[in-house]
């Protein structure tokens, strides 16, 4: 039998800006050229096109920056549902690599399957989109949620 899907409504009406502001402050994701692609309700995809330096001595695209972009998504995922006020960090995570990352971009896609008053579960993939969409990574992460912790900004 298979799991129904939860019902996903955001605390927020103005997640969606919200998300891309957040997005939009992380050096790193502006370091490795990935944007935003997607934002809706539990869910968030982050486009990577194929840059040379970011990959590793066979020519694929080092894992640890598939990883980067999954989390990433998990990550926003999960603050979509989150309140205005909230911060997001991951606690855990397992990473899947199923085949190289080989191709012209990637799509990290994150999705909340649990959401929870402090802790969210999420899944992740990431694909090389193109003929066969081909499947290059699975995630399962676990994020928290902060609320008026001194030394970490909301967002």
């Amino acid at each position: 039998m298979k799991a129904t899907k939860p019902i996903l409504t955001p605390h927020d009406p103005e997640y969606a800006e919200r998300v891309r502001e957040s997005f939009e402050r992380q050096g790193a994701m502006k370091l490795i050229g990935a944007t935003l692609a997607k934002v809706a309700p539990g869910e968030v995809e982050i486009y990577l096109p194929y840059r040379e330096d970011l990959t590793q001595q066979h020519g694929f695209v080092h894992a640890g920056i598939v990883t980067t972009i999954v989390d990433n998504a998990c990550g926003f995922a999960a603050y979509s549902l989150m309140p205005a006020d909230a911060s997001v960090l991951s606690i855990e995570f397992k990473v899947n690599l199923l085949a190289p990352a080989k191709g012209d971009g990637f799509i990290a896609r994150g999705e909340v399957i649990k959401p929870g008053r402090t802790i969210t579960v999420c899944n992740g993939e990431v694909y090389a989109p193109g003929e066969d969409n081909k499947l290059i990574a699975t995630m399962t992460a676990t994020v928290i949620m902060l609320q008026g912790r001194s030394g970490i900004p909301q967002g």
